[in-house]
């Protein structure tokens, strides 16, 4: 590895609870031995990123975005949460080409209230069926979303 390389270090001075009000760290820093950037801090945004906001390959915190994301809001090409989107979405309400939760919708959807092209659960709505309870849910709470594709 090439130490004379170093990745980008900013941090704001400002902190709340402990944590600085942003922080932004990509690429490695020798120094501490780190091959990737960690932030943390309330916006973080690196390689890897813990915050309240948190931007990055990997991304936890209330708001994730990222790669791989984990937080009560998570918004990724894996992601994980109360409210998950992505690729590959698992969490309470999950929304992705492969969803998994309780109320799961998508191209695989998994779930007690699923919708998609092929959903499994409890109450689904796919090709083949469209079960009452779950086409009910469907209308009040996502009433944009077509059920019938007209």
């Amino acid at each position: 590895m090439n130490t004379s390389v170093r990745g980008i270090r900013k941090r704001s001075s400002m902190t709340l609870g402990g944590l600085p009000l942003w922080d932004i760290a990509f690429g490695s820093d020798p120094e501490k031995g780190e091959v990737r950037g960690h932030a943390r801090g309330i916006v973080a945004i690196g390689d890897v990123a813990a915050g309240v906001l948190a931007l990055g390959g990997v991304a936890r915190g209330l708001l994730a975005i990222g790669g791989v994301a984990i937080g009560v809001f998570a918004l990724g090409g894996c992601s994980l949460g109360l409210a998950a989107l992505g690729g590959l979405a698992v969490g309470g309400f999950a929304f992705g080409g492969c969803a998994i939760g309780v109320v799961a919708v998508g191209g695989l959807a998994v779930g007690y209230l699923a919708c998609g092209g092929a959903a499994f659960g409890a109450h689904v709505v796919n090709a083949q069926c469209c079960d009452p309870v779950a086409a009910d849910f469907f209308r009040r709470w996502l009433p944009w979303f077509s059920l019938t594709g007209k």
